[in-house]
Order: structure tokens, then C-alpha cells, then sequence
């Protein structure tokens, strides 16, 4: 690793293993790690491979110590309250299992929501009795009407004689992407007796989260996707004083914490009987969760040792990313003829809370509606919609070598650019030429 900064944009590329004929605008979706984190999981992995008994009993567990720790340091939290797991979508449906809602209990979530996530809740409502509310809304919308439909939806929860025993929401929205105000919806959480379950997917390496000041009940945050490490990679924090909800894993495994009233559970074969416990049952639990390749949790020091001697740190990382976004946004908005998502109470000069991350939304100029919308370039149906989406982003992958999600909200199609340090502004330009042509042959309807 080269022990001197690196600057920002196209300089920053040598660093990262993309082909050189790509052009990666869609960071937020699945993460990049660079070279010297593959080097380093690598590293781990060879001895993995040379070493099988020694790596997975013994040596594993001990890097294991130094990651969490590390990771503790970025979440001003301690070590022994945050384990890893593969990612956001599992740690979220880890904290959901392990609360055991009973008859008579709610849960709360947001629209819009990370589908996996709402596929979850439905998933666990199948093999448990207990009721889920959703609120439901659509961005832009302001941070005061957001908290009243919120506090709407557990009120009347509350009425139907349910117990609203915790909420889910996000650090930052997936699609559309905008930040979300968390650390608002934690201190609301706090002050109604809800337990907050934070999805953090774009989370750490993205923006400050400090364990300290948010007190959250829950929080899990994928690392593979804004903090450089391979993929799967997530943390996940829980305060010692929520710990004792937590006593299985998915899927269940060595580490379970049995009810004092189940049968008698055999205790893992990994470790010495004898030992003397240095570890939280909490710790143990996440330490070996059946035989896998677990190298990705363990390259989070290398990876913050690259942001730290070749990026210059957290804070330079985030401030690049963040500045770029809003930059980015603006300059693919002023060529479509669109707008940015955004608060829609805004005064002149006041800043977007939404718009403080490294993903912004940009409307396309492709109404969806049954009648022709004005301002638009085109209007679809929302039964052609799909199509067209699908055929902008296979045509982005197959033509122009990148890639943007591109998906509707209120009655527009939209696009989600993920700013990085590897990036620089004309790169976004470039992409909004080739978005304004296809969205043109779209209106010709050369799409079908």
C-alpha cells in the first residue's frame, strides 16, 4: 500500500481493480474494496487454506478481536457491542427474529422500505402472531409531516389494544436514495418506549455514526459497502443492555443461548471446555456461525489503514463523497431539465438534510401517468414503465459500460448516483448526455 495521500478522482482509480473500460457509478449498490484490501483478505485466506484446523479454531477468533475493535473505534462504541454479520439484510432479520413478538405486539416500518427487508417482516408474520403497520409515504416530504404521520400510525396502533414494540428505519434510503432523519426517529423512538432497529446499509464510511450520541436500541451496517472491505461484510452494534435479546443467530448455530427451560444444548466442539471465558455469550455468539468464509470481517483494518494513509481519513472521504453527489446531482438535473429530491418547504439558501450523503435522486423526464403530464419529455403508463426502465439500465450496461438504477416514484421515472472518491464531476456529466439521449429515444419509442 502506497503510504502517501492519494488525490481524489481519476489519480484515486490505480488503487481499485474496476476494467478499465467501466466506468463505476453504482457504489451504493454492492460496494468496491481496493487492491490493497484484496491483497490483505487474500493474505488471510492462504493461511485458511494452508492451515485449516489452526486458521478456524485459534487464529480466526484473534483477528476477529482486532476487527471488532477497530470497528468499535469508527462507531464510538466498545468492542464487546459490536460482532459482524454478512450483511445489512441479515442482521436486520437477526434482531427481528431474536425479539420473539408475541400476540398482542407491533412492529412499525417506513415506506419507502428495502425490499428484503419488508420481505422479511412478512416472512417472520407467517411463523409468528404479531401485527406490522407501515407508514406510508412518498419523498419529498418534510421532516415535521414525516414525524407526524409517524407518531399518526403508532397512535392508532395503540388504540387497536396492540403494544408498538419497536420500529425499523434507515441512516439512508436505498431508492430513492436521500438520507433519512435517524437520529431524529431514534430520540422518538426512545421517548415513546419503541425499540429502534436501525437499517444502516449505507451507513458506516458514508457518514459520521456515533454509537454515544444516537443510542440506538439496534444498528447494523454494511461495511462492503462505504468502508472499502470485500463483500459480505456488516456490523453489527447492540448496547449491553439490550444483549440479552439476542440468543441465536441465523441460522442457528454454536454459539446459541439457550432458555433455561429447553432441553439440555451440547456445547461447540471449537472450544476447550476448560478455557477461561474471556468473551460476552453476545461475542461468542457471532464468532463461528457454521463453516463459511468469514475473510471479509476480518480486512476491516486494512481497510481503514487505506483510508486512513492513502485517503486521507474519514472525515476528508466522507466530505469529497458528499460534495461530489450534490455537485453530480445538479449537473445530470441541469441537463435533463429536471430537479434533485429534495424537502419541498426549502427556503433560498437553507440546506437539504436529505441531500447530506453520497447518493442522490434525479428525476428523469419520464412521467408516469395515463394522460400526458406537462413538463414532460414522455409519458408512460405505469404498465410500460417497467419496460422502459429495464431497457435504460440493460442499455447503460451493454452500450456505455455503467450502470444506474432507474425506478419510479411519484409518477416519474428517477436515477440514483452514487458519488466515490475514484470519481470526479465530468464523469456524472457524461453519464447525464447519455441519459438525456436515451430518455429522447425513449419518446421515439426505439426502446421496443
Amino acid at each position: 500500500m502506497a503510504n502517501q495521500l492519494t488525490p481524489f478522482g481519476k489519480p484515486m482509480l490505480k488503487h481499485w481493480l474496476f476494467d478499465p473500460s467501466y466506468k463505476n457509478l453504482n457504489h451504493g449498490s454492492f460496494g468496491a474494496h481496493p487492491a490493497a484490501v484484496r491483497d490483505a483478505q487474500r493474505a488471510f485466506m492462504d493461511i485458511a487454506d494452508g492451515r485449516p484446523d489452526p486458521y478456524i479454531r485459534t487464529y480466526h477468533a484473534e483477528y476477529l478481536n482486532e476487527a471488532r475493535a477497530a470497528v468499535a473505534g469508527v462507531l464510538n462504541a466498545l468492542k464487546e457491542e459490536c460482532v459482524f454479520v454478512k450483511n445489512a439484510t441479515t442482521g436486520v432479520a437477526t434482531i427481528l427474529y431474536n425479539l420473539n413478538f408475541q400476540s398482542g405486539e407491533a412492529l412499525v416500518y417506513f415506506e419507502p422500505v428495502y425490499g428484503a427487508v419488508e420481505k422479511g417482516v412478512v416472512s417472520l408474520q407467517e411463523h409468528s402472531d404479531f401485527q406490522s403497520r407501515k407508514v406510508r409515504f412518498e419523498f419529498p416530504i418534510a421532516e415535521d409531516e414525516l414525524e407526524r404521520w409517524f407518531r399518526e400510525v403508532v397512535r392508532k396502533t395503540r388504540e387497536e389494544g396492540l403494544k408498538v414494540r419497536a420500529a425499523v428505519f434507515d441512516t439512508i434510503v436505498s431508492n430513492p436514495g436521500c438520507r433519512f432523519p435517524f437520529e431524529r426517529f431514534t430520540a422518538i423512538c426512545r421517548e415513546e418506549g419503541i425499540l429502534s432497529v436501525i437499517d444502516g446499509a449505507h451507513g458506516i464510511g458514508h457518514i459520521p455514526l456515533d454509537m454515544q450520541k444516537l443510542q440506538p436500541d439496534f444498528l447494523v451496517s454494511n461495511c462492503h459497502k462505504w468502508l472499502y472491505t470485500p463483500r459480505g461484510c456488516a456490523v453489527l452494534y447492540v448496547p449491553k443492555h439490550n444483549q440479552h435479546f439476542l440468543r441465536s443467530t441465523l441460522p442457528t448455530s454454536w454459539g446459541f443461548i439457550s432458555d433455561p427451560s429447553s432441553a439440555e444444548t451440547p456445547q461447540s466442539v471449537l472450544k476447550d471446555p476448560n478455557a477461561i471465558k474471556e468473551k460476552t455469550p453476545f461475542e461468542e455468539l457471532f464468532e463461528f456461525v457454521a463453516t463459511s468464509d468469514d475473510s471479509a470481517y476480518v480486512c476491516v483494518p486494512a481497510a481503514l489503514k487505506f483510508r486512513k494513509e492513502v485517503c486521507g481519513g474519514e472525515e476528508a472521504i466522507m466530505s469529497y463523497c458528499i460534495k461530489l453527489a450534490n455537485e453530480a446531482a445538479d449537473a445530470v438535473a441541469s441537463i435533463l431539465g429536471t430537479d434533485v429530491l429534495q424537502e419541498p418547504d426549502l427556503k433560498p439558501g437553507e440546506t437539504s438534510n436529505m441531500r447530506q450523503c453520497a447518493m442522490m435522486t434525479v428525476r428523469l423526464p419520464i412521467a408516469v401517468a395515463d394522460e400526458p403530464v406537462s413538463g414532460a419529455l414522455v409519458t408512460v403508463t405505469s404498465k410500460e414503465a417497467p419496460g422502459v426502465y429495464v431497457w435504460i439500465q440493460k442499455t447503460l450496461m451493454s452500450e456505455h459500460e455503467t450502470f444506474v438504477p432507474v425506478f419510479p416514484h411519484r409518477s416519474w421515472l428517477w436515477t440514483r448516483l452514487s458519488a466515490q472518491i475514484y470519481l470526479e464531476k465530468s464523469d456524472f456529466e457524461w453519464l447525464g448526455g447519455i441519459l438525456r439521449d436515451l430518455c429522447e429515444q425513449v419518446a421515439r419509442k426505439a426502446h421496443k
